[in-house]
């Protein structure tokens, strides 16, 4: 079995130490880097070719709401994790609008922090009990008063869209409606390429505060 990839940008030294001893420890993944920074972000990604990338949201030099942003420009189908000791409501909204889609604690047991980036990297959105708590929270206070239905999705796309809400994966999404996951794929390019996004969590961002779904 492959092993999943991570790269890891934290700036404390312990707290990447200890995220590197812990990917290492694991037989299902590897890190491929760890950095204290971003300011070499996308040399460092190209160097590594990591699955997933495990992204603080303090760091120095460059943050790591502009590394997501950054990262999704060049690497539209990299999947980010962001992991903060922070519940800021603004921090989490931004990260996920500019491209994160998966939101965990750093005080997480260690086994939750290894199923969040397997989850991850299977195509779901994982999110720690308090994070998802606190985005439904600010979802429902940017929600519009009427659905928005300027978008021309079909109601199979919709359904589709319904189940990225959700937080199913791919393959998730191809058994409940009973199609391939390659034809999910092309569903889901034509959501993003409808709603003008980029990837899994601007279009569950817009899904949601549009009342698409």
């Amino acid at each position: 079995m492959k092993k999943i990839r991570v790269a890891i940008f934290e700036d404390n030294r312990s707290l990447r130490e200890s995220l590197f001893n812990l990917l290492e420890s694991s037989n299902d993944f590897v890190c491929a880097g760890a950095f204290a920074h971003c300011e070499r972000l996308i040399e460092n990604i190209e160097e590594t070719q990591p699955d997933v990338i495990l992204m603080d949201i303090e760091l120095p030099i460059v943050s790591g709401i502009e590394a997501v942003k950054l990262i999704r420009e060049k690497f539209p189908d990299m999947k980010i994790l962001m992991e903060t000791i922070f519940e800021d409501d603004d921090k989490v909204f931004q990260s996920i609008c500019n491209g994160a889609q998966g939101y965990i604690l750093k005080n997480m047991p260690p086994d939750d922090i290894l199923n969040s980036i397997k989850e991850i990297n299977e195509g779901g959105a994982p999110m720690s009990p308090v994070i998802a708590s606190k985005v439904l929270n600010i979802f429902r206070s940017n929600l519009s008063t009427e659905p928005n239905d300027s978008f021309h999705l079909s109601a199979r796309e919709k359904e589709i869209l319904k189940c990225l809400v959700d937080g199913m994966s791919y393959k998730m999404i191809a058994d409940a409606c009973f199609i391939s996951p390659d034809t999910v794929n092309g569903h889901i390019k034509n959501i993003y390429r409808k709603l003008q996004v980029h990837s899994k969590g601007e279009a569950v961002s817009k899904a949601i505060k549009g009342r698409i779904v």
